[in-house]
């Protein structure tokens, strides 16, 4: 493991952007941008460590894209109830697009991104209760668009339609300790990209430090739809309850925003 200090990553990062347009050498990859990145600073993929810094992460992004990063996976509470596999799939999933191909004729599924003020098109919302510091999944079968009539009667012959019981939640405590293991601090870089004679190249030239992750603005971003909850959920596996948002608004969670 690669150990440097913050005012040394700092310098390098500088220096990676002062050299202007580079050549990415991992396209094809997914991550191309932020590996073509590791290797610039000479590191291995999540193989750095930065002394006396705290924790901090680098997050890069294409600077026009308007794809959503994950915050991070945090199943909801009560967590002994199981609440995806054992109430929200089994009860109220629809029959997954491949059952009875890649999947069993039997195989449902529980996939939607839902978020606050507003009713998905199978009545699922996202509500803030402040008072009692939590996040909390409500449903409300007359908010069902008509178009999932014939799913919504085999709601109400599995479960019935009143609210969900127990109703799935997060606490503002618990939520904040696991997204600082993870987010407390980052530097975020927005990555200029064009394409020359079939190459592409990458410029690494919007570079802020984020630091001390604030609790308060996550709430108030998820009050204004600017954070959603992702559900993935299917009989054969359950990929995990997400909080997403898109890569542009990560420095509204920040007490302090630095250009470099």
């Amino acid at each position: 493991m690669l150990v440097v200090t913050k005012d040394n990553l700092i310098t390098s990062l500088e220096d990676i952007r002062n050299l202007g347009w580079v050549e990415n050498l991992r396209v094809g990859n997914a991550g191309s941008i932020g590996n073509t990145l590791e290797d610039l600073l000479g590191i291995k993929e999540n193989n750095l460590a930065i002394a006396n810094a705290g924790e901090w992460e680098l997050k890069t992004k294409r600077r026009n894209s308007t794809s959503l990063t994950t915050l991070l996976h945090n199943e909801p509470s009560p967590r002994k109830a199981g609440i995806v596999s054992n109430l929200l799939l089994p009860y109220y999933g629809w029959r997954h697009q491949e059952a009875g191909q890649k999947y069993p004729d039997s195989e449902l599924s529980f996939r939607q991104t839902i978020y606050c003020k507003r009713y998905s098109d199978r009545g699922f919302t996202v509500e803030l209760d402040k008072k009692n510091e939590k996040i909390i999944i409500r449903f409300d079968a007359t908010k069902v668009d008509p178009k999932h009539r014939d799913w919504l009667k085999t709601v109400e012959q599995r479960i019935g339609l009143g609210n969900l019981n127990p109703e799935p939640y997060w606490g503002f405590s618990d939520l904040a300790a696991h997204i600082r293991t993870k987010l407390t601090n980052c530097f975020f870089i927005l990555v200029d990209v064009k394409k020359e004679k079939g190459k592409e190249y990458l410029q690494y030239n919007d570079i802020k430090m984020l630091s001390n992750f604030s609790m308060d603005k996550f709430i108030n971003a998820l009050e204004k739809n600017l954070i959603y909850i992702d559900f993935d959920a299917r009989t054969g596996h359950n990929h995990g309850t997400k909080f997403r948002i898109r890569e542009t608004n990560l420095p509204l969670l920040y007490e302090d925003v630095t250009p470099l």
